[in-house]
């Protein structure tokens, strides 16, 4: 039996060469699940890590009855690794947040109430911590996608989201597409609510992006994007028999 099916809500933790921020991750999420207005709990996803981080989250699992933990052969990705999260999970609910923790997992508590109204709440980080470059190269991004996606969305790169799992289950995950996660609910018809949060400086590891990554990936994927929604479908059973 999967053990996250007795719980509203599981939260995705994208884990690669993290090391030094598992302590904290322990430490912050741990003290936020009593905390939270469902039952949740913790899925750690190792995506292939080169250091230490797969044996403290093995660790971390071990005395901790609400974390969990999937561990990739080899590096994938973000993308898939959020993607890996969602097909695991049988709560109701699944939950995103970044393993540097530049997000507070206690504002998980103002996201979870939007479901059933909404099924996908997001943050918006609220005076961001990162550099001015870092900035930069975020809100020429967001623009671009917006113009491109026309989702609306303020800020699409913030780690810390709750979506309804069905409605997860239908994103068409290829590398990449975590940045477009507003934009993809859409194209189903459901509803996205923005919520601001805290944001913290990274304090621990080293970013895993760079301009490639934050600025030039995002752009080039937004034309996957227009492509994918040109073609996109949705359908309506109107009657069946396979139930009798």
């Amino acid at each position: 039996m999967n053990k996250t099916a007795d719980y509203e809500l599981t939260v995705i933790v994208p884990v690669y060469n993290e090391e030094d921020n598992m302590e904290a991750i322990e430490k912050r999420i741990g003290a936020w699940l009593p905390t939270s207005p469902v039952k949740s709990c913790v899925l750690l996803v190792d995506d292939g890590s080169s250091d230490s981080s797969l044996a403290r989250i093995k660790e971390i699992c071990s005395r901790n009855p609400d974390f969990y933990y999937l561990a990739f052969a080899r590096n994938c990705g973000l993308s898939a690794a959020i993607k890996a999260g969602i097909d695991a999970a049988e709560s109701r609910m699944v939950g995103y947040i970044d393993a540097d923790l530049q997000t507070d997992p206690e504002d998980f508590n103002l996201l979870i109430p939007y479901i059933g109204e909404y099924e996908l709440s997001m943050g918006i980080r609220a005076n961001r911590k990162d550099t001015g470059w870092k900035r930069m190269q975020s809100k020429i991004a967001n623009g671009f996608r917006r113009s491109m996606t026309g989702d609306g969305v303020t800020d699409t790169g913030c780690p810390l989201k709750v979506m309804l799992t069905a409605n997860a289950r239908r994103v068409p995950f290829v590398k990449g597409m975590h940045r477009f996660l507003p934009a993809l609910f859409q194209l189903q018809g459901a509803k996205v609510k923005e919520v601001p949060v805290r944001h913290y400086p990274r304090v621990a590891g080293k970013s895993k992006f760079s301009m490639s990554n934050r600025l030039i990936g995002p752009l080039q994927d937004c034309f996957a994007f227009r492509w994918m929604k040109a073609r996109w479908f949705n359908y309506e059973i109107a009657d069946t028999d396979t139930r009798r």
